[in-house]
This record gives structure tokens, C-alpha cells and sequence, in this order.
């Protein structure tokens, strides 16, 4: 098998990683309903969209190439640990009590980030928020508190299941301003100038093409919109065996980008005011994706900040 990483290898890895994890959220709750059929229409399919073509025939890219991986802990991939644990306790380490108490577990389990990023993003109320890689919603739905009635938050995600558990979610924790759509971050289904505040959770690092999402996410930002987001950063290069594996960079880890190259792509796409900074126990929380790889001495989370002007 070849060992060369293509971009449609690593969007398939991403897409089987979170797609499995929704999966799971959705088949567990929903009741009384068989499982879909290998080469059946899934439930995605018939849900989301009824024009995107949905199948699980033949094992993917993403299955094949994480073949024999032990473990797939990551940010972005709850770990074993995490599960039995709770994964509210694992939340917590980027969101309040607080922020946490009245949601559900179909959204905190699935609280796959590496920050938070409506923390820093300074929301208010009126504004229109993006949630670039929204997963099961838990970003969305602090953002839309603090936007409140009058404001509006869209969450894009590029994985199916993870659309139908956000819009599970949004309706039983009744957030009337919020909606969930499929697509991908490198084009973004939003008109130019449409909204005030781009918000993300170690999701842009999936993304292949990171100058596009950075130019796609500047489009539709309106004048003097933020971009404020959490991400892993690369602070050295990273190794080779690394970059070329797919299990790895839908984990979150061997899709990293250095600091100055994100820098460089923000710049380039336009945004001016750029802050990087690391998350506090970065490094802590690194060494826990990808056990026994020495992944924090080349990787730290941080949050990422720009302006439109």
C-alpha cells in the first residue's frame, strides 16, 4: 500500500473518524430504530439532505489505514479514558461548571475540542456566529446564549451524522437561534459580508487546504468581523512518520500547521490584528492524544485571534 497522504485520503479520515463517533450518539438514542443496513440509505442520508449520497459499502480509507492503531486519542477522538471517566470531567478543563450544567450528555460527550472558543471570541448580543466543524453543537449553543434571541449562530459541519446529532441536540436544548448545515470550511455555503464572528475547535488543523478556509472564512466575514478560534499548532516541525498517518491527522495531531505558517495564511487571506497564543497546559493536554508519541514536543493548542478589516 502506498504511503503517500493524499487530500481526499485524510477528508475521507476525518469524515469516517467523526462520523463514527456520531454514529454511535444517534443509533444509542434513537428508539425502536433498526440500524441502517451496510447498503442501505443511512440515516444521515434520508435526515440531512436528501441530495447527498450517503454509503458505508467497503471499508474506507480512513478504516483501513487505521487498521491495528491501538488507540485514536486525540482532542477531536474521545479516548477510552475519557469515556469511562465522563467526559463532562474532560469538558471541564476548557469550559465552566457553569457553562456545562444544562447541557445534555449527547453534547458534552462530544465536546471534542482543545479550547474554548467563546471565551475569547467577546460575543454580542445581535451578532451572527459561525461555527466552522461544529460537531455535536456544544460551542454553538454557548454562542447562542450570548447572542441571545436577536442574534443567530450556524454551525457547518462536513460530516453527516454530526449534522443530524447537532439538530438532535439543538432541539433538546430548545436553541431556536441556531442551525446546523453540511459543508466544507474550505467553501463555505454562506454569502460575502453575512457574518460578524467566526468561531472553530481544533478543526481548521483537519482541514488540507488551511489557505482556502482562511480565505473562505475572511469572505464571508463581514467588515470588521473576528475570527476567534482554538487550534493545534505546530511549534517545530513534524516528523514524517507522523504526516503520513491518516489515523494521526484525524486525530488532530500530524495536521498541524507551524505558527508562522498560520500566521502567513492569515495574512495572506487578508486578516490583519493576528494573536497566537498557547492554551494554558497545553502540553499536559497534547501528551494525552497520542500516548507514547512525544506528540507535545512538537504540538501545543493555542488560541487564535484575527481581524477583518
Amino acid at each position: 500500500m502506498s504511503d503517500v497522504i493524499t487530500d481526499e485520503g485524510i477528508r475521507e479520515a476525518v469524515r469516517e473518524a467523526y462520523g463514527d463517533i456520531a454514529r454511535r450518539f444517534v443509533e444509542d438514542a434513537a428508539e425502536g430504530t433498526a440500524r441502517a443496513s451496510c447498503c442501505g440509505p443511512s440515516q444521515a442520508q434520508v435526515v440531512v439532505e436528501d441530495t447527498v449520497e450517503a454509503s458505508c459499502c467497503g471499508p474506507s480509507q480512513a478504516q483501513v489505514a487505521a487498521e491495528g492503531a491501538a488507540q485514536r486519542t486525540s482532542c477531536c477522538a474521545l479516548s477510552e479514558a475519557v469515556t469511562e471517566s465522563g467526559s463532562k470531567n474532560y469538558a471541564t478543563r476548557f469550559y465552566s461548571v457553569e457553562e456545562l450544567t444544562e447541557l445534555p450528555d449527547t453534547v458534552t460527550d462530544v465536546s471534542l475540542g482543545c479550547g474554548n472558543p467563546t471565551a475569547i471570541a467577546e460575543l454580542r448580543p445581535g451578532e451572527v456566529v459561525l461555527d466552522l466543524g461544529s460537531g455535536g453543537g456544544i460551542d454553538c449553543f454557548l454562542a447562542a446564549k450570548k447572542v441571545g434571541p436577536e442574534g443567530k449562530v450556524i454551525g457547518l459541519d462536513m460530516t453527516l451524522e454530526m449534522v443530524k446529532l447537532a439538530r438532535r441536540n439543538a432541539k433538546q436544548v430548545g436553541a431556536t437561534n441556531v442551525e446546523f448545515r453540511y459543508g466544507e470550511m474550505e467553501e463555505i455555503p454562506l454569502p460575502d459580508g453575512s457574518v460578524d464572528v467566526i468561531i472553530s475547535n481544533c478543526v481548521i488543523n483537519l482541514s488540507p487546504d488551511k489557505p482556502n478556509v482562511f480565505r473562505d472564512a475572511h469572505r464571508v466575514l463581514k467588515p470588521g468581523g473576528r475570527l476567534a478560534v482554538t487550534d493545534v499548532v505546530a511549534t517545530a516541525p513534524l516528523p514524517d512518520k507522523v504526516k503520513k498517518d491518516l489515523a494521526l491527522h484525524a486525530a488532530c495531531v500530524a495536521g498541524a500547521a507551524q505558527i508562522e505558517e498560520v500566521r502567513s495564511m492569515l495574512e495572506e487571506a487578508g486578516f490583519t490584528h493576528i494573536r497566537i497564543r498557547p492554551v494554558d497546559g497545553s502540553k499536559e493536554i497534547v501528551r494525552e492524544w497520542a500516548p507514547g508519541k512525544n506528540i507535545e514536543d512538537f504540538l501545543l493548542s493555542a488560541s487564535i485571534e484575527a481581524l477583518k478589516p
